[in-house]
């Protein structure tokens, strides 16, 4: 358990290079904007998206745009209060951080805590809702790698591969394949960016890949979802049918759309339309031109977010903000890959836009964190 235990000394990685000097700004405006209007459009779609599910299960059709709305507000709150507290105090927090994390994955297994639904272990019962540990994880693993990557170590690839196999290995029980490929993605990532040898890639990026092929094919579930994905002619009405869904979904919306909240697909014909399949809704309202836009959007976001962390004012920060970004790029690559078939289904929400609280409420916090940074600039 050395990685558990490294010395918080700041260290200069030789592809990180700061100057000396920094200065304190108001947050960045153009930033939080773009985060604010991701967010509104996303209560649109939930709500556009959600219509005949909240009347099926709740008779009720804004059930699930006011649950939306209200972790909406939570995740504004945190975001304030974290863009507020500087951005060191992350570093100090950051081991008992991740063992609470620890601590929380393993809890989804134990009767009375966990909670379970159609065979996943993913929440935790906290009274009045559910808790998603494996999205703190994410940010959790985020703080920890910073701090240990600022550190003076000399070799660290053994410990990186346990620590990653210790917290990827826990989601995979759940199971939750999407969430452990983001989660290893960010973490490679922030691995390379600290400094660590272009050597070590050819021994990570082969055994990660083989990593997920031999997941894929031990579990007959996911295995069902490569063969969808490899041959989705074999099985339309199974295995196949979310995919094949979410293509009509987007055929249908051909250049323009057929209008904002007129979806036929979220009658029931396309599951997870409000939360993983929300990206196909927009496609089939907004059509060509409206994904594309969405599209740009998020492009727009992220290279504003990789633009603060270039201006980040010191080694640990920077890590962060780039972790907090790659997040946000990679899930949200994920999932427009998996709609348009690109990639086999992962079931991994849209950052912002689908309906979720954990998610959200997290990633939000990410970014109020993110804004936090944006004040200290580099001279």
């Amino acid at each position: 358990m050395k990685f558990l235990f490294f010395r918080l000394h700041i260290s200069l990685p030789h592809r990180l290079n700061f100057g000396r000097g920094n200065t304190k700004a108001s947050v960045d405006v153009p930033f939080l904007v773009m985060v604010i209007a991701l967010s509104l459009f996303g209560v649109l779609m939930v709500y556009n998206s959600s219509v005949a599910l909240a009347i099926r299960d709740f008779s009720d059709p804004l059930y699930y745009v006011k649950e939306q709305v209200k972790w909406l507000v939570l995740g504004f709150m945190s975001l304030y209060v974290c863009s507020l507290v500087r951005y060191t105090l992350w570093r100090e927090i950051a081991v008992p951080m991740l063992l609470i994390t620890l601590a929380l994955l393993f809890a989804v297994f134990l009767p009375g805590i966990g909670v379970s639904a159609l065979g996943a272990h993913r929440w935790i019962r906290l009274g009045f809702t559910v808790f998603q540990p494996a999205e703190l994880a994410k940010l959790s693993l985020i703080f920890y790698l910073s701090a240990w990557f600022t550190s003076r170590e000399n070799s660290r690839l053994t410990s990186f591969l346990t620590l990653l196999g210790l917290v990827v290995g826990l989601v995979v029980l759940e199971p939750d394949l999407g969430t452990a490929m983001i989660i290893t993605s960010v973490g490679v990532c922030m691995y390379f960016l600290s400094g660590s040898p272009l050597k070590h890639f050819a021994i990570l990026v082969p055994s990660l890949i083989a990593g997920i092929l031999i997941l894929a094919v031990i579990s007959p579930y996911r295995f069902e979802r490569l063969t969808s994905f490899l041959h989705p002619e074999k099985d339309p009405l199974g295995s196949s049918y979310q995919m094949r869904q979410s293509l009509i979904a987007f055929g249908s919306g051909g250049l323009t759309g057929i209008g904002l909240g007129k979806s036929r697909q979220k009658y029931e014909y396309l599951p997870e339309a409000n939360t993983d399949s929300i990206f196909a809704i927009i496609g089939e309202e907004l059509g060509f031109i409206g994904t594309s836009s969405v599209v740009c959007f998020y492009l727009l976001l992220l290279w504003r977010a990789f633009a603060l962390a270039r201006r980040a004012p010191d080694a640990f920060s920077r890590l962060v903000a780039v972790g907090i970004a790659s997040w946000i790029g990679i899930q949200t690559s994920l999932n427009f890959s998996a709609l348009v078939a690109l990639v086999p289904l992962t079931g991994i929400p849209l950052p912002l836009v689908s309906y979720g609280g954990s998610s959200l409420i997290v990633l939000l916090s990410g970014i109020g964190i993110l804004l936090n940074i944006s004040r200290y600039r580099k001279i």
